[in-house]
């Protein structure tokens, strides 16, 4: 996908300020139980049509609304993906922003699990 140069200078200037792993990162820090939030910040139609095992969805258009009621620790692991590391970054930026702690955003996003072959859920 061929993403807006606004929208990309958005994403660079969030990038900067918040911390990113690689999916292979990611899965060796769900094995070790070092995630305590995996979320999926995709739009619902994306999440329906399949998402990375174990994941919970908490799209990018609510998750800053709802964020403090389904997860009222702020120092706990959170790992968020989304269909490539673009909005993940946007939504890790808004978190830290709002105090959350332990925010790592997946580079590649869900398409970088499937070609890794790591477990997709439908």
């Amino acid at each position: 996908m061929q993403h807006n140069p606004g929208f990309l200078k958005l994403v660079d200037a969030a990038r900067v300020r918040i911390k990113e792993c690689t999916v292979a990162q990611a899965k060796t820090m769900l094995d070790r139980g070092e995630v305590v939030h995996f979320l999926d910040v995709r739009e619902d139609r994306e999440f329906v049509k399949d998402h990375a095992k174990d994941a919970c969805h908490f799209g990018k258009g609510i998750i800053e609304r709802d964020v403090e009621t389904r997860i009222p620790h702020k120092e706990e692991a959170i790992l968020l993906y989304c269909g490539g590391g673009y909005r993940s970054v946007l939504a890790a930026d808004a978190l830290q922003q709002m105090g959350y702690t332990n925010v790592v955003s997946m580079d590649g996003g869900i398409k970088a699990w499937r070609e890794a072959g790591y477990p997709i859920e439908s």
